[in-house]
């Protein structure tokens, strides 16, 4: 399929590429004719994600990098996030509602991201990182329907 795509995204652990990662997203998706719903869990689910690697992963130090893959085949999306950071012990304690290693947070990064995603997926280890892999099928590009009267 001609639509088919992939991007590799490498930023800078500090929360204005929240940001950037976001807009990156929006444009990377535009061709598939998302609704602003749809796009918008999207984009919370990859914002959750991104700052879990900058806060949690790597302790808000700014000199480290998240890497994010987006990859649409079919019009099945999967987005990676990766970090190197210190990783996660206990990954089924850390995706419980309300769970957060930081009390200032509350520990809702993982729920928005179950949300908003058909399939999500973490792996980490101690002391080696953390990667999340988020799946999504797009709904069908609503423009290429017509009544017929």
């Amino acid at each position: 399929m001609g639509n088919d795509n992939q991007v590799t995204l490498h930023v800078k652990s500090i929360g204005e590429n929240v940001s950037l990662v976001r807009m990156m997203a929006g444009g990377f998706l535009y061709p598939y004719d998302l609704t602003l719903d749809v796009l918008d869990e999207i984009k919370i689910a990859l914002s959750e994600a991104v700052s879990n690697c900058m806060i949690h992963g790597y302790e808000n130090r700014e000199d480290e990098t998240v890497t994010v893959i987006m990859n649409v085949q079919n019009r099945h999306l999967t987005i990676e996030v990766q970090d190197t950071g210190i990783g996660i012990a206990d990954i089924e304690q850390a995706m419980e509602p309300a769970f957060s290693t930081k009390e200032e947070h509350m520990g809702l990064g993982f729920v928005f991201m179950q949300t908003f995603m058909d399939n999500i997926e973490v792996f980490s280890e101690p002391g080696r990182g953390t990667t999340v892999v988020m799946k999504k099928q797009l709904p069908a590009m609503e423009t290429q329907m017509s009544e017929v009267g």
